[in-house]
């Protein structure tokens, strides 16, 4: 279920955007409109990147395998590092085009590209809320990544609104408004590369940010008959699954086939109230004497 839904929302979003590079490239050529153009090479490069998360997407819910005994899960932040390189290429060539038009004497902007641009921002807001969810629904950081996308290019067209505005109400000598706004996107989208980047490098790092999980697999582990406790507990994440190596107390006295079965007790346990879990680790150790 995870699986289909992070495809069905990656899918929405490679829609979207095929509809809007080809929508706001024409308004932006026939309107004037340098930010529109701007914002036409940002919903270009989504387009690759919404097509790269897809493929991405479907490699990563390939089951375990003699060579991947742990999934193909660690190919999502390897993709949201891609889907970054193309928001740093986007940004990086609005920005240059930015600065050449403004050092370059250009026509007003037509007023009707603010109602394609109004239209634009409400669809791209509602895309990155309904991606989002999905992203945090199934625990995805390459469909965050893709989320993001969205409000960057809402955000891209917000700036241009507003270039766009103050070019077409202020008139003549105020042309460039449209170019600096689109400038402002930019660097904007720039920021975004951070926020996208930053728990994507966390994931393949195995950074420890689990910590309302591990209280909630100890909290299971409490459920389970025969487990006399928790010691370590370490979770780390791969694509939409969870790795998890617990350290588990049960009786000393017990005998090697009792502590096996408790763990395979406990595993299944673990499995079953826990569906994100994936290679689930037991070690039982002898409960400390009191």
């Amino acid at each position: 279920m995870s699986n289909n839904t992070a495809l069905g929302a990656s899918i929405f979003g490679l829609v979207g955007n095929i509809a809007l590079a080809i929508l706001k490239g024409l308004a932006g050529f026939f309107g004037n409109s340098h930010a529109l153009i701007a914002d036409a090479i940002e919903s270009t490069s989504d387009v690759f990147s919404s097509i790269i998360v897809l493929l991405g997407l479907r490699y990563a819910q390939k089951p375990p395998d003699e060579n991947h005994p742990y999934g193909h899960g660690r190919i999502e932040p390897l993709i949201t590092f891609v889907v970054v390189g193309f928001l740093i290429v986007s940004a990086t060539l609005i920005a240059y085009q930015s600065i050449l038009n403004i050092q370059t004497p250009h026509e007003l902007p037509e007023t009707w590209t603010l109602y394609i641009l109004a239209a634009i921002i409400v669809w791209k807001e509602a895309s990155y809320q309904i991606v989002k969810s999905k992203a945090k629904k199934v625990k995805s950081t390459t469909l965050e990544a893709d989320a993001w996308h969205h409000r960057s290019d809402a955000i891209t067209s917000v700036a241009a609104f507003i270039g766009i505005s103050i070019a077409v109400f202020m008139g003549d000598g105020y042309a460039a408004a449209d170019d600096w706004a689109a400038l402002f996107a930019a660097f904007f989208i720039l920021y975004n590369c951070y926020v996208i980047l930053r728990p994507a490098l966390g994931e393949i790092m195995d950074e420890h940010v689990h910590d309302h999980l591990v209280e909630q697999i100890r909290t299971i582990a409490d459920t389970v008959e025969g487990i006399e406790g928790t010691e370590k507990c370490f979770i780390r994440k791969s694509g939409m699954t969870y790795h998890i190596d617990l350290h588990a107390f049960v009786d000393g006295h017990k005998s090697v086939r009792e502590g096996h079965d408790l763990a395979h007790k406990l595993q299944d346990t673990i499995r079953e109230q826990f569906p994100e879990a994936g290679q689930v680790l037991i070690h039982i150790e002898p409960a400390p004497s009191t």
